[in-house]
């Protein structure tokens, strides 16, 4: 028997990431347990079969879509059952990200078989790394609605929050989500385009939503390719309005003793207890 450095567990799902574009960031790992699995489950079976040619692996693959997950989760479990390993990929990237995958990954484990991750390339954590943000929080959008309306609603909650905000884009909505970007957070706010990340003609940027748009709209080759649009999060708003936190303070104040209610509606808000008890007087004052 020849010692294989890597062997690959049975009756295991792995969920294997595979390169964005430089075919080089495919990881040693991810090779072994590709042509060490019984069955390969890709996104589609020709973009796959063409990788898995490129790294001279000869592997039988299985088409798991989006609309077909359902029913080939139950073959793969049944796969699995048998005492097969099996390995998932999409198209791009890692499964399960913004990407068929999910599906799968929690039927095996509600069937109560292992599913083990092979980490690899990520359009999200390559953009974040190269965007220079320091907010420590991201929030991971996707994909936003393909209509102006709608997009424009998705964004709406997001303007305030003290986190980076993630999306992918297509290459024919680029144009107008950056408008609407521009529109709901302003020009002002800053923003790193990642664009075909890993390719030939990678591009990432960073200015701001409005001069983003105009630079965009001036060069029909930035609209091209894959796109990640990483946002800064919202600067920290100094509350020094002395109404601010009435919607909090006025019904306490009407129920509690003044101590109390003030006790209270600093753990609610956070804000300065001094502030809030001078308001808290004047409430008291006005009510009487």
């Amino acid at each position: 028997m020849h010692h294989d450095p890597y062997q690959v567990a049975r009756a295991t799902l792995y969920v294997v990431a595979t390169p964005i574009g430089n075919l080089r960031d495919i990881s040693q790992r991810a090779l072994d347990v590709l042509a060490g699995v019984d069955v390969v489950a890709a996104e589609d079976t020709r973009v796959s079969g063409q990788l898995l040619r490129h790294f001279g692996i000869q592997n039988s693959l299985l088409s798991l879509r989006e609309h077909n997950e359902r029913a080939m989760a139950e073959r793969i479990i049944a796969r699995l059952a048998a005492g097969e390993s099996v390995a998932q990929i999409s198209d791009a990237g890692t499964p399960g990200i913004s990407d068929p995958g999910a599906v799968l990954a929690a039927a095996v484990h509600a069937a109560g078989y292992p599913v083990v991750p092979v980490p690899g390339a990520s359009a999200l954590t390559a953009a974040v790394s190269a965007a220079g943000f320091s907010c420590p929080h991201t929030l991971f959008y996707g994909f936003l609605p393909p209509k102006s309306k709608q997009r424009r609603d998705a964004l709406a909650p997001l303007v305030v929050l003290p986190y980076l905000t993630v999306y992918y884009e297509a290459p024919h909505r680029i144009v107008d989500c950056l408008t609407d970007l521009a529109a709901v957070f302003g020009d002002a706010r800053q923003v790193v385009m990642a664009r075909e990340l890993t390719k030939t003609f990678e591009t990432i940027r960073r200015s701001t939503l409005g001069e983003l748009l105009q630079w965009v709209q001036a060069d029909s080759n930035q609209q091209r390719g894959e796109f990640v649009l990483v946002v800064d999060a919202a600067e920290p708003v100094e509350n020094t309005d002395e109404a601010a936190h009435d919607a909090v303070l006025s019904p306490l104040v009407a129920e509690l003793p003044l101590k109390q209610a003030v006790a209270l509606a600093q753990s609610i808000t956070g804000a300065p207890r001094n502030l809030l008890y001078e308001r808290a007087l004047t409430l008291k004052n006005t009510a009487e």
